[in-house]
């Protein structure tokens, strides 16, 4: 390029070349990669960017998908590592494999120029497992696109779709295409992005994908006493878990824990003919129905002392609530429930409650092998869906107290004959205090930084679309201890859409949510840190 000649101790300039300098000037200010409209484009670039990427990724996460994922096999997860760590690689990260007690971890590291703080993203890379025939697929790791018909259900495309053309309502299906390589491909072809455009991420980046999320993350927890050094990081992103079900770009600043315990009642030693026995010997079934039926009122409400101690809200928490756009007519028709369980004022309160649930119950046998019988026991088994509020082994505690005062003797074994002779209302009480809650204050320097960075990708033209603000999440990620281990703010950012089947047969993923996740990435790799 070649500049106008000018005497540099002349001030003057003519018009022709007052407007080429001008021009000139414009040229650089967009063009040079540390410029300010370089560093910030607006939402209509990044959605320009986002869509030439979009077939890329589609590509990538085929090929990610076609790698079963069963943590239970090795073999497969160890697969699955060496294709993550050469995707990584390929990114300019540099990559170790964790060892740990069961599958290793993998955690990536990138810095940056001037880059002074660290921000920790969480992924995992295994599945549930895969029940194949009940797929409306011939392979669950081989992705087919469909597209919704008339009827509600999805077939596949009639022909290949040309690379310049997605249909945000098309669906991706296939094992892990929403939990979670999905996510994964989404970060990568952000990364992509910024690379293409010459810029650096504003902050230094780790990535740690877990092996045996799906499992527990059996050894996430005693993998920090080694390697909590390598880990440490100012901010922890979780990359995993349904949006909101608008599809609205969504940032979820905590998650419910889970404690549990299971009761047994008991009637006659062996199962006894229900002519011979019935109204004789006691039935223990209608024993655990009295114990259930103790916990909660009819309007679903828990009974026992001390389970809601400490929760309250301020009028800044309730309005943050009763923002998110939930529909509890349209919750209810999904449901097939005529009227909700009254905890809290509307769904979001209710998630930010304990919750206590029955997730089964046995007492002999149902269909071709039901019998006249007295049964000898019954069971069942309790989930405490734990607030931040709520210490786990604090809230088995109050369940256990809450049957002794139901006049049962309460015993931490399988009860003895001599027991059994003994005590008229026995209950075997086997409790855990499971996995814990956390949550993030919204208005702290990571929530702000957050939210900052959606606005600055998905704009406020020609709709304005803030991000949907969830105080807690009602399900529990295992990576709350790690969370808690590092001492770290973290958020859950979920990318994929909420019917995506996750765990279920026929899993897919909305490419309208890839195009929104790799929208999601690009924007927080691009906005600095407060």
């Amino acid at each position: 390029m070649t500049f106008p000649q000018t005497n540099r101790h002349d001030q003057s300039f003519s018009k022709p070349q007052c407007h080429r300098l001008i021009w000139i000037a414009f040229w650089l200010v967009v063009s040079y990669p540390g410029s300010v409209l370089a560093q910030s484009p607006s939402s209509k670039q990044i959605d320009a960017l986002v869509d030439k990427q979009l077939w890329p990724a589609i590509d990538e996460l085929s090929a990610y998908v076609a790698l079963p994922n069963d943590a239970v096999n090795a073999s497969d997860i160890l697969n699955n590592i060496a294709w993550t760590e050469k995707a990584l690689a390929k990114r300019g990260f540099q990559t170790t494999v964790l060892k740990t007690a069961n599958l290793p971890l993998v955690l990536a590291e990138k810095t940056f120029p001037k880059a002074t703080q660290t921000v920790l993203f969480y992924f995992h890379l295994d599945g549930q497992p895969v029940r194949a025939n009940e797929w409306n697929q011939k392979d669950p790791f081989v992705t087919v696109l469909k597209e919704k018909t008339g009827a509600g259900d999805y077939k596949e495309l009639s022909s290949n779709p040309p690379k310049t053309v997605v249909n945000d309502e098309w669906r991706l299906f296939g094992r892990s295409t929403s939990d979670d390589k999905g996510p994964i491909i989404m970060m990568l072809n952000a990364l992509d992005i910024v690379q293409a455009q010459k810029k650096t991420p504003p902050f230094n980046i780790k990535i740690i994908i877990d092996s045996e999320e799906e499992k527990g993350s059996p050894s996430l927890k005693g993998a920090l006493d080694t390697y909590k050094d390598k880990l440490r990081a100012d901010y922890m992103i979780v990359m995993d878990g349904p949006m909101h079900s608008s599809n609205l770009p969504t940032l979820t600043f905590g998650c419910r824990g889970n404690a549990g315990f299971t009761i047994t009642t008991y009637g006659p030693a062996t199962p006894q003919h229900s002519g011979h026995f019935g109204n004789y010997a006691p039935n223990p079934a209608f024993r655990l129905a009295r114990l259930i039926t103790s916990m909660k009122d009819e309007q679903g409400r828990v009974l026992i002392p001390g389970f809601y101690e400490g929760i309250a809200f301020d009028d800044e928490t309730k309005k943050i609530m009763a923002a998110v756009p939930d529909k509890e007519q349209d919750i209810n028709k999904a449901l097939l429930i005529a009227q909700e369980d009254k905890v809290g004022s509307n769904y979001q309160e209710s998630l930010q409650y304990p919750s206590l649930n029955v997730r089964g119950m046995k007492s002999a046998e149902i269909g071709k092998g039901a019998a006249t019988i007295v049964p000898s026991e019954a069971t069942a088994l309790f989930d405490i869906r734990l607030v931040p509020e709520t210490d786990g082994k604090r809230m088995v505690e109050l369940v256990r107290k809450h049957i002794e005062k139901q006049g049962f003797t309460v015993l931490d074994h399988v009860p003895t004959p001599e027991e059994r002779l003994k005590y008229a209302q026995l209950v075997y009480f086997e409790g855990n205090a499971g996995t814990p809650a956390f949550r993030t204050s919204i208005n702290e320097p990571m929530g702000v930084w957050l939210r900052k960075a959606m606005t600055n990708g998905f704009g406020k033209e020609p709709v304005r679309r803030d991000p949907v603000i969830i105080r807690i999440m009602g399900g529990t990620v295992p990576v709350v201890p790690f969370i808690q281990a590092l001492n770290i703010p973290a958020v859950i950012v979920p990318l994929v859409n909420m019917d995506n089947n996750q765990h279920s047969p026929n899993e897919n993923l909305r490419l309208g949510n890839l195009r929104t996740g790799i929208k999601t990435c690009l924007s927080i790799l691009t906005t600095p840190l407060n």
